[in-house]
């Protein structure tokens, strides 16, 4: 597979080669606020709705001349829409200036923009997930995002910590490369626990796109990349505010204000606070349901732009984390032994600072230069039961992109180096692990456009890891539009990363499991890095039925990995194995979704999602456990005349295969698979002039709860004790309420 991908790109290089001559006539813009600033992430179309596409981050934009239509319309969430009527023919480039709370006295041209949706134009198909998308749930952190997301799985990870964890193509959420505006955030430590400290209310958009990714970006990806969008200080509003309420004692509250100083720079505060202090146990194991805990987050950005091309931003956070969880009289001052409750607490102090730099180069139209930097400091410590598990992480990114044209606009390149530093120090139970990882690495990007028919990326990136050598990143991405309805895509390519084996299975630490790793080397874990290929094809058809639009599209993709750690719980219960793969070990996923106004105001998503996950096991390929092989889902999205919004969504999960627990006695075994089942949740929101919301939900609505989610829960302390084993839902219906309130 790996030579056919070789001749793919040599096959693709030369047809393009060959083509390098043909003109496509393409109109460029730029989309601006009242101030001159870039509008990142506007919507430019022709007036009958095609073509649509997005601005980038300098709110410049590349749009296919239309054969049938001269006004072009650009909309920005906030603003008002403006209307261009573009001469035929027309040279050079247009700008909309778009002004904020302004109704404009003109002709208008109305053209809805879904909460999701994905530019047919672009050779990867990535779906924008707006503010309108996440306010359709309580959206308290970036792990509950994805509620109404069909293509991302959310799970609990176990009984105990309450913490959710995402999954892609039947693979965990470390597979995933999840950053922040086009620079690595959430890996290493934070793996796992660092979706829970991205409140939901800071985000603007989730750009999200399954398979392989930019090399522009990095070679870990391997089922996909979520990029997150914070708030920024040039087009947020002036004062948000938004508070959140639950029954069972969990309240949190967010504030994100922006002042200007001067015309051309702008900051940004933006604050979260969480408090759960109430202790539950509805199902009646004596452990909590939840753990208790506060939570403090701050973030302070800064934009500057001047009138030269020149954009820069800053920005630091700060995360603090307090949890204890365990058996309802637990309490974190009580020592440690079999005689008091069985109890785990968590500390994480954090600290995240970065810097981008972009320059526009205007005597050299289509050429810029953008430098990206990064450092973070991650200091934890944990312990569950009577073990013991601390850890630090220092980080260090940098990256250098130049981006120009060979010719003309079909012929765009990209090409830098990045280097990324990575240094680890963990403690688990006496033993120490530490490492330092050093990766420089070069890379070069070039798409070929067609008309606005077809499209190629080739990438390639060379990099060199400080302990495991060189290695070599190639990705390709075709799209392919025989007419306006049809998009056609594929992707593949190569993706490779160091597994951080404790802070990605800390499920497995709040349990009786002996740990084990088979190691190779003195390095790190004495285990090799994780590599994975992952090929995929998407196909999407657009219509107009009874006036109104829809999509439609089917996606498949494959991951086959070279090599892999497995974690290894299948062949006892009384031990977890960490290995390099020994056989093979492949996820096959297929999803079809279909998004339609069914009615006016009332949107529906409907999706069904299959997957066939396989890895080997001691020598036997099986099953992934915890895995379901089917996913049906449903969202229904209502607003009507006075602005009340309904939001209802409905997921039926397929049953999951379970490990074999045939060693213990009858008491702590489980059946060969879990039950099917059903979750959904639904919120109503109130809008009084664009400033005041409030809101009122619930999930997991019919109540449904895994049975013993804690095997041996009256005996945390013996041989069978296991909170990893989870499923389903481990706590039932939870309403909430809040509001929302804002000065533009």
């Amino acid at each position: 597979m790996r030579h056919f991908i070789y001749v793919l790109l040599l096959t693709i290089v030369g047809n393009t080669y060959l083509m390098a001559q043909q003109d496509t006539p393409q109109l460029q813009g730029t989309v601006v606020d009242e101030h001159k600033h870039a509008l990142v992430g506007a919507s430019v179309f022709w007036a009958d709705g095609s073509n649509a596409v997005l601005t980038d981050s300098k709110g410049m934009f590349t749009i296919p001349y239309s054969t049938n239509q001269n006004r072009l319309v650009a909309t920005y969430v906030g603003y008002s829409s403006d209307t261009l009527v573009i001469p035929t023919g027309k040279k050079g480039t247009v700008m909309f200036v778009l002004q904020q709370g302004v109704e404009l006295q003109a002709v208008e041209v109305r053209h809805k923009i879904t909460s999701t949706f994905s530019s047919s134009l672009e050779p990867m198909k990535i779906q924008v997930m707006t503010e309108h998308e996440l306010n359709k749930a309580a959206c308290c952190n970036l792990s509950e995002s994805f509620e109404t997301n069909p293509s991302v799985d959310v799970s609990f990870t176990d009984a105990v910590t309450g913490t959710k964890q995402i999954q892609m193509l039947g693979l965990a959420g470390p597979y995933i490369q999840i950053s922040r505006e086009n620079m690595p955030y959430i890996r290493g430590l934070s793996s796992v626990y660092g979706l829970t400290f991205v409140p939901g209310p800071w985000v603007q958009a989730i750009h999200l796109n399954k398979g392989a990714g930019s090399v522009v970006n990095g070679f870990e990806s391997i089922t996909g990349q979520i990029d997150i969008q914070y708030r920024n200080p040039f087009v947020m509003d002036k004062f948000f505010l938004n508070v959140y309420a639950n029954p069972a004692g969990r309240y949190e509250a967010n504030i994100a204000t922006k002042y200007a100083i001067s015309e051309h720079i702008s900051t940004g505060l933006l604050l979260h606070g969480k408090t759960s202090q109430a202790r539950h146990d509805s199902n009646n194991d004596g452990f909590m349901d939840m753990p208790v805990g506060n939570q403090v987050i701050a973030l302070n950005r800064w934009e500057l732009e001047n009138n030269k091309g020149l954009h820069v931003q800053l920005g630091i956070k700060g995360t603090y984390v307090q949890s204890d969880a365990g058996q309802m009289d637990f309490e974190r001052s009580m020592s440690r032994d079999t005689s008091n409750p069985w109890g785990l607490t968590s500390d994480i102090q954090r600290l995240d600072a970065w810097a981008k730099a972009g320059k526009v180069f205007e005597q050299k139209p289509g050429y810029s230069f953008g430098s990206q930097f990064s450092v973070s400091h991650h200091n934890q410590q944990s312990q569950y039961g009577l073990r013991y598990y601390d850890a630090q992480q220092q980080s260090g990114y940098a990256n250098g992109i130049l981006q120009g044209i060979i010719g003309n606009t079909n012929h765009v390149f990209k090409t830098g180096a990045s280097i990324q530093y990575d240094s680890y120090i963990e403690d688990f139970n006496t033993t120490e692990y530490e490492r330092i990882e050093v990766v420089p690495g070069v890379f070069g990007e070039y798409t070929f456009t067609h008309l606005s028919k077809f499209n190629a990326v080739v990438g390639l990136r060379g990099d060199y890891h400080s302990q495991f050598g060189a290695f070599v990143t190639p990705r390709l991405h075709l799209r392919y539009a025989p007419s306006q309805q049809w998009t056609l895509r594929a992707s593949g390519g190569r993706g490779q990363r160091t597994a951080n084996i404790f802070a990605e299975n800390s499920n497995l630490l709040a349990s009786s499991r002996t740990i084990e790793i088979q190691s190779n080397s003195s390095y790190g874990y004495g285990l090799l890095p994780e590599i994975a290929w992952n090929y995929g094809i998407n196909i999407s058809r657009s219509f107009t039925l009874d006036y109104r639009k829809g999509v439609i599209s089917i996606d498949a993709y494959r991951t086959h990995f070279e090599n892999q750690i497995v974690v290894d719980f299948v062949q006892s219960p009384h031990k977890a194995v960490f290995y390099n793969l020994q056989g093979e070990s492949f996820s096959n996923s297929i999803q079809t979704q279909l998004d339609y106004e069914l009615i006016k105001r009332l949107d529906v998503r409907l999706a069904y999602r299959w997957y066939d996950v396989k890895t080997t096991y001691n020598g036997l390929l099986q099953d992934k456990p915890l895995v379901s092989k089917h996913r049906a889902f449903i969202n229904l999205a209502y607003k009507t005349r006075n602005n009340f919004m309904f939001d209802y969504t409905c997921n039926w999960h397929g049953a999951k295969p379970l490990p074999s627990l045939q060693a213990n006695p009858t008491t702590y075994q489980l059946p060969n698979e879990s039950p099917d089942f059903i979750t959904m949740n639904a919120q109503i929101t109130k809008t009084w002039n664009e400033t005041f919301d409030v809101y009122i939900g619930g999930e997991n609505l019919l109540n449904f709860k895994q049975s013993n989610p804690i095997l041996s829960a009256a005996e945390p302390y013996s041989k069978y004790f296991d909170s990893s084993l989870i499923w389903g839902p481990v706590y039932g219906r939870e309403l909430y309420i809040g509001l929302r309130y804002r000065i533009k």
